[in-house]
């Protein structure tokens, strides 16, 4: 479908220099606050209890909250869950000082303030289980990222695989950067809503590689600038209506998925935003930085010297 109608190129390539830099520093930006500030790893990664209390009316978060504050319990994360009668609470392992009888005192707070709050769930999550999920999260990030570079390296050139990667990988270290620069709680769901963001990311490299290589065959007497501006502009219908129907979809998980859902669909905006940015001014000039040409997919024609023996 080509609901939106661009008539003359756009040179995006001809300002690669500065979306270039820009994305590098927002990269180099990124890294810093992961080296300095680090992730806000939760519960499933860093070990500790979790209690799924139930009320007969809807929970007061907030008194909820005040009440483990008064336990001495002051980094627990409480939020509904499901519905507005039952509440989440999660606690570290570095503030479960009760032990076994955690769950029991906690119960004996609450009913202080409403006696029919009932306990339907408790889990705990060991500190040996969480560094297991850090360490298979991070392979699992690796082999999607050398399973992304070997697809496109088939599909395409070298040349596509290298620039895809760096633009994907981009996307990821930002996204990274957004939650350890404001202490945004990293869970086994943001993870996997950036491994979606790496698929998501590639899909659309492709897209625009693609046509960059079917351009390369109609374009004869085109410079690879001119190439790929056209690949990119004439891509940009598609894309508009792709990201914004999957925008609408995560946005609504955004504000009306609760807590549950809310860093999960928040990962997604920001990896949808950016993948937008890198798919057309990271990978793309990254792609004329390595040099590719109409050689890489159309051999020269043979002189008839060369025909001849």
């Amino acid at each position: 479908m080509d609901f939106f109608k661009i008539k003359h190129d756009i040179p995006f390539m001809s300002y690669g220099r500065y979306t270039t830099a820009i994305s590098l520093l927002t990269f180099v930006l990124a890294v810093f606050f992961l080296t300095t500030r680090g992730l806000n790893f939760g519960i499933d990664f860093t070990g500790g209890t979790v209690m799924e209390v139930h009320y007969a009316q809807s929970a007061d978060i907030n008194k909820v909250r005040a009440e483990m504050t008064n336990m001495g319990m002051h980094d627990v994360l409480v939020q509904n869950f499901g519905s507005s009668h039952d509440v989440l609470i999660q606690v570290p392992l570095k503030q479960n000082m009760l032990g076994a009888k955690l769950s029991d005192s906690v119960l004996e707070n609450l009913r202080k303030q409403d006696p029919s709050v009932e306990m339907r769930r408790v889990e705990f999550v060991g500190p040996q289980v969480g560094k297991d999920l850090v360490e298979n999260g991070a392979l699992a990030l690796l082999l999607v990222s050398l399973g992304i570079v070997c697809y496109l390296w088939v599909r395409f050139e070298w040349k596509f695989g290298v620039a895809a990667i760096i633009a994907n990988l981009h996307d990821v270290v930002i996204i990274l950067g957004f939650f350890a620069f404001f202490r945004w709680d990293f869970s086994l769901s943001v993870l996997a809503a950036v491994l979606a963001v790496l698929g998501y990311s590639v899909n659309e490299s492709v897209v625009v590689f693609d046509r960059i290589r079917e351009n390369f065959r109609k374009m004869r007497k085109a410079e690879v600038a001119e190439v790929i501006d056209n690949a990119i502009t004439r891509t940009m219908s598609r894309t508009i209506i792709t990201h914004l129907s999957t925008q609408m979809m995560v946005t609504a998980m955004l504000f009306l998925g609760g807590e549950t859902l809310h860093y999960f669909a928040l990962a997604l905006t920001i990896g949808i935003l950016f993948s937008i940015y890198s798919s057309v001014l990271v990978a793309s000039p990254i792609l004329m930085l390595l040099g590719v040409s109409r050689q890489d997919f159309i051999k020269p024609e043979k002189t008839e010297e060369e025909v001849l023996p």
